[in-house]
């Protein structure tokens, strides 16, 4: 799969540089039904993608996060193999100037990710995998890190609004980190985990787009993660439960006990 790969990182890359960073921190934007933030450079990168990617696959149907729910579940429901592309992950950075954000493809064949590529333009960094053959950024192989299991120096990757009210106060009353961070891109999360950038990743709830390709990614570096309903994150639907992640599965199963996970 590793050709297949070669041709996505050659349309992504030109791509995301020429419909979206000329918009970077400069676009003007507007709510969806669900309230997410959307911009022009979201379809027109969506358009772009799905075009090309027809083009070098005509027999793999696209499911993008722009189109409507009932033409996601289509693709899902009657299709063997798919793209699940989340053409601009973390909008709202990327509307209002945040350098944080990036572009993610997993290739989903009889109902699991067999291929993944997320791309942060601002950075020039290509995260990617293929099933059974490791995590790369940037064609180096991702490297598992060593990482400390004590409380006092856990860096936590957390989105906290839409973690259970129980919890986010145990999150914020115990802290059970030394430093806490959200940086607004469930993408770029995923990939920041596997390179060592931090050292457990607690996320309320995503849709198939921000966690299909990244969970591959770092299962592919060597972590570990869970839905906090002890079920696997990819179900082959459409969104999931609060996931945890960790590249260190000492720090991982501390973690599970002290939210409570058996």
């Amino acid at each position: 799969m590793q050709k297949e790969l070669d041709k996505l990182i050659n349309i992504v890359k030109p791509a995301a540089q020429q419909e979206l960073m000329p918009g970077f921190g400069n676009h003007q934007y507007s709510y969806k039904p669900d309230n997410s933030v959307i911009t022009d450079a979201d379809l027109a990168m969506q358009h772009r993608l799905q075009t090309e990617m027809l083009v070098c696959w005509p027999e793999i149907p696209v499911l993008g996060e722009e189109m409507t729910e009932q033409e996601q579940l289509n693709v899902i429901t009657n299709s063997d193999s798919y793209w699940c592309i989340d053409p601009l992950d973390g909008t709202n950075n990327y509307a209002t100037g945040m350098p944080c954000f990036g572009v993610s493809i997993g290739l989903v064949r009889n109902a699991e990710v067999v291929l993944a590529l997320i791309y942060d333009p601002v950075r020039d960094e290509s995260f990617s995998a293929i099933k059974g053959n490791g995590a790369y950024l940037n064609g180096v192989r991702i490297e598992k890190k060593s990482s400390s299991c004590e409380r006092e120096r856990v860096i936590a990757e957390i989105d906290m609004k839409r973690l259970p009210d129980e919890l986010a106060i145990r999150l914020v009353t115990e802290a059970p980190y030394s430093s806490q961070r959200n940086i607004g891109s469930s993408a770029l999360d995923w990939c920041w985990l596997a390179a060592g950038r931090y050292n457990i990743y607690l996320h309320g709830g995503q849709k198939l787009w921000d966690y299909a390709a990244g969970q591959l990614i770092l299962q592919e570096a060597g972590g570990v993660s869970v839905s906090l309903d002890q079920a696997p994150v990819f179900r082959n639907q459409l969104e999931t439960r609060s996931v945890l992640a960790s590249m260190d599965w000492t720090l991982f199963n501390t973690w599970k006990q002290w939210i409570g996970i058996e």
